[in-house]
């Protein structure tokens, strides 16, 4: 544990930052899961589902959370299952 009081703050935040990384992270990961599932169903909210696995996609874009590549990798992958 750091002694300095703005190395201190440094970690809490970072711990915090991590913490709000991963949960948007897992959000986008399921969102992709789900239109997956529903696309090989052949489900009846398959466009629903992808829309909002794009939006969440491009929510992680926005906030740095993946690279602008990989997002129109998965982007380009969900539509053509779509």
């Amino acid at each position: 544990m750091p002694q300095i009081k703005s190395a201190i703050k440094r970690v809490k935040q970072q711990e915090k930052a991590s913490l709000r990384n991963t949960s948007q992270r897992s959000a986008m990961r399921s969102a992709i899961k789900n239109f997956e599932t529903s696309a090989t169903n052949n489900a009846d909210n398959k466009d629903d589902l992808f829309r909002t696995a794009v939006r969440a996609i491009d929510m992680a874009k926005s906030k740095g959370l993946i690279k602008a590549n990989k997002a129109a990798r998965d982007k380009s992958r969900l539509a053509k299952m779509n």
